[in-house]
């Protein structure tokens, strides 16, 4: 594929783009209307078209109803997937809309509507229009969050969501060279003046790249730690598998077991990043208000491995006895006979 970050995308990159679902039933095309959705429906119809055999293409439009323009742009996107025969549906998010966290609730609205019609279509992915420079900007929001490993990887090429898997076939891609893609081809595209209001996150930080790319931390530069962290990040999960087997006392997939159970000083002798992950999976599976958050968890290790090391000190390695119970997201955590166990809290009594 051609490195040139003006160049249109052709045929011949597309085919290597959606490779990866050739073989699956359905998919459906997440499409908004703007330059990088659209491109994407232009691109993935362009690519079915070469296959002798392939999924079925089924583009949808979310109109959040959020701004007046927002109905004439999906009609537009309508027109367009008729012009390249494909099927498409509008689907609004109707109710209350939230006065704050409107990006936020608008985007859960989104795949939640995306997946009820993947559903109808019995299609098991949703493509989006993600592309190296949304990836670059997700990485410095969950930067500023104070995101683990895990948070910093950024955008998978897939990944699971609201029972279905979202497959991002542009994320390599800088959003250049679909600007030039529709332009070659004489497409035009709208343009969501909210990807420029800066009384939001994203805008904000998307104003500052420039400034970053003169200190050589182009969106290129940061897919590509994006990238090596996502490398790490899936190492440290197989290391926590591996302890998650040797140290389970607990089997949680076995008939009428509802909780997890860990040797306290054998827990205690792992690196903090295993011991992390160890808590929050197990809390994330017995608690019902998940997921956990990894500041809230760090907290809880501090008070495990004091706990653990004062109980330790006094009587010996076998002699952990009750020393601490918590809860936090649902499920509670505590310390006794040389374990520490997790399971569901009980839940709060409605007032």
């Amino acid at each position: 594929m051609r490195d040139d970050d003006q160049a249109p995308v052709s045929v011949t990159d597309a085919k290597a783009l959606f490779a990866d679902w050739k073989d699956v039933p359905a998919l459906v095309l997440a499409i908004s209307g703007g330059p990088d959705s659209v491109a994407l429906m232009w691109l993935a119809a362009r690519w079915r078209k070469s296959l002798s055999r392939g999924p079925r293409l089924l583009a949808v439009t979310v109109d959040h109803g959020l701004r007046r323009e927002s109905a004439h742009e999906a009609r537009t996107v309508k027109e367009l997937a008729r012009a390249l025969d494909l099927p498409h549906r509008t689907l609004r998010w109707t109710g209350v809309k939230p006065v704050t966290g409107v990006p936020a609730a608008a985007r859960a609205a989104r795949y939640r509507l995306l997946a009820r019609a993947a559903g109808r279509e019995g299609a098991t992915h949703i493509l989006t229009a993600h592309t190296r420079d949304d990836q670059a900007e997700t990485l410095l929001m969950r930067l500023l969050r104070g995101s683990g490993i895990a948070g910093l990887s950024a955008m998978a090429r897939e990944s699971p969501r609201d029972g279905v898997i979202l497959g991002r076939p542009l994320l390599s891609l800088p959003k250049s060279r679909l600007v030039a893609t529709l332009k070659r081809a004489g497409i035009g595209y709208a343009d969501d003046p909210t990807n420029h209001d800066t009384n939001f996150t994203r805008p904000r930080l998307r104003a500052m790249l420039p400034l970053l790319a003169a200190e050589g931390g182009d969106a290129r530069a940061l897919a590509r730690l994006a990238s090596r962290l996502a490398r790490a990040n899936a190492a440290v999960e197989v290391l926590t598998d591996g302890a998650e087997r040797y140290l389970a006392l607990t089997d949680h997939a076995a008939p009428g077991v509802h909780a997890r159970e860990f040797d306290a000083v054998a827990f205690a002798g792992l690196p903090d990043e295993i011991r992390l992950r160890l808590l929050m999976r197990a809390i994330d599976t017995y608690g019902h208000e998940g997921p956990a958050e990894l500041g809230k968890v760090e907290v809880l290790l501090a008070q495990l491995d004091s706990t653990i090391a004062g109980k330790t000190q006094k009587s010996g390695p076998k002699s952990v006895q009750i020393g601490l119970k918590q809860t936090l997201a649902g499920a509670l955590v505590s310390v006794g006979r040389g374990r520490i166990r997790v399971e569901p809290a009980p839940r709060r009594r409605r007032t």
